[in-house]
């Protein structure tokens, strides 16, 4: 059976026969169909019945139906009714925008709207650039979508993916204090998303690109870039290379190898797969070579598409070609950006010793973690149910509290490699080791450390 995961937590209403042995039967089955309680909780009590909640984490939703089956079966249990926590949870949304003054009085409203606001918005007319100090424009992002690429579901749409921009949102308010509004766009043609994004600018201070799909989003982020006098940065990209950075620095710290001396393979030429290599590059690493569909891409290679034969130009100064185990001999580093289960754990033998791998393929990586691990120094994923998460939330809200507090006009790969070096060096030489190289996401120092590398103010402590 699969681990349980919080995000398959179900809650069942039971009547039972009043009798408080039949509760522990319930949560012993639950135990033996490999679901774990969380929680039992009599809601009512009479001499004819109970009324229990049974809360139990699931591994999936069939899962989740099995165990209710399972409990339906025990003698004298009723299953009343169950709920997904999960969906409960997005009742309603998850984000709500607050009044930060009164409105109490009439002195509150003329001060806060008319006729007071009048007089801001005149002065704003004629000094534009106090918009960001006078405005929300200060400190909120837009986190734009088109729907194309969320998560691992694909091209789900706008009204789909509006969960998850909310999350996102809530997120950067979390994590970093900024206001967020997922704008989910009913487009997915290039020129309609860059002019919809150039109109609402004026509001915010900053973009967020979002789940859109390669190699579409190469060029909105380029035009938005060339156009806007706000920073645009596209997480799927630049928010995963500069965790995947963070966290392979703290690895080689681990086996003693150096950036500029391994040899990484890079499975998937997508955004993310594209953006961690312009990263490596940039960070002084010298063989890269990047698999795909068409196998190893090569220069050599004339049916590649315009975004594939950059890579190429610009990767695999060895000239290999083949597959991918062909790519992994001898190679020190695996980073997966792919899909599930393309790498064979045996093929990690072939690889130089001490090797690094990272599959970050979600929710199913490349190659199962635990198998990984029987073969290589460090191991690192995207899931949460394993050390070594490699999560964005580490690098975006530190970015754009940096890029807001600096009222930047623009992000540079200067501030994506300072913002790797600050994420790693949170992790000391006391506490690194193969099962931790990168910080958790709730550690406070990752966000302040972030803004501080962006924005180029030095860090004066913890």
């Amino acid at each position: 059976m699969a681990a349980t995961a919080s995000s398959y937590s179900i809650t069942m209403r039971l009547h039972t026969a009043p009798d408080h042995g039949v509760v522990g039967h319930v949560a012993t089955r639950i135990s033996e169909r490999g679901g774990i309680v969380t929680g039992i909780d009599v809601a009512e009590s009479r001499h004819d019945r109970l009324v229990v909640d049974v809360t139990c984490s699931a591994a999936d939703a069939d899962h989740a139906d099995q165990l209710v089956a399972a409990v339906g079966e025990v003698d004298g249990v009723e299953v009343h009714k169950v709920s997904d926590r999960t969906f409960l949870l997005h009742i309603g949304g998850k984000i709500e925008v607050g009044s930060k003054v009164p409105l109490k009085t009439r002195d509150d409203l003329s001060m806060a709207y008319t006729p007071g606001v009048g007089r801001v918005s005149m002065a704003l007319h004629r000094n534009p650039e106090d918009v960001r100090r006078l405005t929300v424009k200060g400190n909120s992002v837009a986190v734009v979508t088109d729907g194309s690429a969320v998560l691992g579901l694909g091209n789900i749409g706008p009204g789909a993916a509006l969960p998850v921009m909310e999350g996102k949102a809530a997120l950067f308010k979390r994590f970093a204090g900024i206001d967020a509004w997922p704008i989910c766009l009913a487009s997915q043609d290039t020129d309609e998303i860059v002019r919809a994004v150039e109109m609402i600018a004026p509001t915010f201070g900053g973009i967020n690109l979002e789940d859109i799909a390669a190699p579409r989003c190469f060029e909105i982020e380029r035009r938005l870039r060339e156009s806007l006098d706000i920073p645009v940065f596209h997480d799927d990209q630049h928010g995963t290379a500069i965790v995947v950075l963070a966290a392979l620095t703290n690895a080689l710290r681990v086996v003693g190898k150096e950036l500029s001396a391994v040899r990484v393979v890079v499975a998937g030429a997508g955004a993310a797969g594209s953006a961690i290599v312009q990263l490596l590059l940039a960070a002084g690493v010298g063989d890269v070579v990047v698999w795909d569909r068409e196998g190893l891409l090569a220069a050599s290679m004339d049916d590649l598409s315009a975004a594939k034969a950059d890579l190429a130009a610009r990767t695999n100064p060895r000239g290999l070609t083949g597959d991918l185990h062909s790519g992994l001999r001898d190679a020190d580093v695996f980073i997966g950006v792919s899909a599930p289960k393309v790498l064979d754990p045996e093929w990690i033998r072939d690889m130089a010793d001490d090797a690094v791998v990272f599959a970050l393929a979600n929710p199913d990586p490349e190659v199962d973690p635990a198998e990984a691990e029987k073969y290589a120094a460090v191991v690192a994923s995207g899931r949460s149910d394993y050390p070594n998460q490699i999560n964005n939330v580490l690098a975006f809200p530190g970015v754009f509290r940096g890029l807001l507090d600096a009222r930047a006009t623009e992000i540079t790969e200067e501030m994506l490699l300072r913002a790797a070096e600050a994420i790693a060096l949170v992790v000391t030489d006391e506490e690194l080791n193969p099962n931790f190289i990168i910080p958790s996401v709730f550690d406070t120092q990752v966000p302040r450390r972030v803004a501080d590398a962006i924005s180029g103010r030095e860090h004066h402590g913890q």
